[in-house]
């Protein structure tokens, strides 16, 4: 995690200061239910929400961890500084640290969830903006890199909206997933501790029980989490790879927006790069570097173990300020994209009417000619175009096997780029709803 690809608002849910905040929260409210219960005095549970307005000295707990090697007994060391030996004495009352720690990382990867699903609706209105503005812009469909048959821009970008839809869908079920949080003590068994504290604390942070922990939550839930923000980062790369594709030179049907007193290169002038989505496409990375790791946190020693810990202290933070950041930048970049449209019409003429191919194949066939004859006819044509240059067209009507079947005007009905395009609204449709 570096300033460069941060932003402040996500980096904020990881400081120290947010964390010493919601273990602070975790506890005053455990003191709550205790004290409700009858397990502790009112008076000790009221002495802890003395801190409620304290900002905690993360210098002093770092100074405190440094003897005692502990970081949650260093905490609760300066909670007692700041509100007194005896009435912190009740503090942390039959809980163990996983508590604390395991609960509030739930705490804050649901709330990195909250601003990464922000950032998916304002992608997702960037989408929907630019599908419906090139809906009926022309462009080459290509398969394996090669010119195919011709769509839209505007499915284009309709067909990355429906992909972050479902993106949208996975996060919000990999929130729901991960909102759970477990003061069940050591081992899990509530030996120490009523799980009556655990509802109260849990309904408290927004939070819901978790149905059984050992001396954790189980890592399988953080596994899902970190996999779903795994695939939004291939998501942002496939929209990246597609844009950088189109920048290229010889294609330049789009090109991301250039600003005044930007400059490509350092050695060229001239240059004009889509640096933006190379950025983008090694974030993606950065992101799925984390899935791994969270699957192998899955597995612990018995009730626990500390193996996950390290790994969550750099996935939790790194992977969620990334993704935050290359959502937001992706938003920038698709609303600001420059577009085209005649590029786009000059690279499907580029091999004359050669994209018609399927149309003419199949009009063979519907006349009666066999599909193996059909498809030698028209490749036979075709390969002259790839070859020599010629005109598609004009080598099918010149073809006497060819015009034996079908007429000039038959020949030249399956030259029309409005076939391609009539089931657009059906497509939309489906992926915008009725509109």
């Amino acid at each position: 995690m570096i300033i460069r690809y941060s932003r402040p608002e996500m980096v904020a849910i990881w400081s120290a200061e947010t964390k010493f905040r919601i273990w602070y929260e975790i506890e005053a409210h455990a003191c709550d239910a205790q004290a409700n219960l009858g397990v502790i005095p009112q008076a000790n549970a009221d002495a802890v929400w003395k801190a409620r307005d304290v900002e905690f000295d993360v210098a002093r707990i770092d100074e405190i961890e440094a003897v005692t090697k502990h970081d949650v007994i260093a905490f609760l060391t300066h909670l007692a500084e700041i509100i007194g030996n005896d009435q912190a004495r009740f503090v942390h009352q039959g809980m163990t640290s996983s508590d604390v720690l395991d609960t509030c990382f739930n705490v804050q990867l649901v709330r990195a969830a909250d601003l990464l699903l922000a950032d998916m609706d304002a992608l997702l209105a960037a989408l929907k903006r630019r599908a419906f503005e090139h809906k009926m812009t022309v462009r080459i469909g290509r398969s394996h890199g090669i010119h195919a048959e011709p769509t839209t821009m505007g499915l284009t970008f309709a067909r990355f909206y429906a992909e972050m839809d479902r993106n949208k869908a996975r996060l919000q079920a990999a929130r729901a997933e991960i909102a759970t949080g477990a003061l069940s003590g050591a081992v899990g068994t509530f030996a120490n501790i009523d799980p009556r504290v655990e509802e109260h604390v849990c309904k408290q942070l927004g939070l819901s029980p978790e149905p059984i922990s050992t001396q954790v939550i189980p890592r399988d839930r953080h596994a899902a989490f970190f996999a779903a923000l795994g695939v939004v980062g291939s998501s942002i790369e496939n929209i990246a790879t597609e844009i950088r594709h189109m920048q290229r030179t010889e294609v330049l049907e789009a090109e991301e927006f250039f600003s005044k007193g930007q400059k490509g290169s350092s050695a060229m002038p001239h240059k004009r790069n889509p640096v933006l989505s190379e950025n983008l496409t090694g974030l993606a990375r950065l992101v799925r570097m984390a899935v791994v790791p969270a699957l192998e946190n899955v597995t612990l020693w018995h009730e626990r173990d500390i193996s996950h810990s390290s790994v969550e202290r750099n996935i939790g933070p790194d992977t969620t300020v990334t993704l935050d950041f290359a959502l937001g930048r992706l938003t920038g970049l698709v609303d600001k994209l420059v577009v085209y449209p005649d590029n786009m019409l000059a690279n499907m003429n580029k091999f004359s009417g050669l994209v018609h191919s399927q149309r003419v194949l199949l009009a063979l066939t519907q006349k009666g000619v066999s599909r193996e004859d059909s498809y030698k006819l028209v490749q036979r044509n075709a390969m002259k175009v790839w070859e020599q240059g010629a005109d598609f067209m004009t080598e099918l009507k010149a073809d006497p096997e060819v015009t034996a079947v079908l007429s000039e005007a038959e020949i030249e009905d399956n030259f029309d780029l409005g076939y391609h395009t009539k089931h657009v609204d059906t497509i939309f449709d489906r992926v915008f709803g009725e509109h």
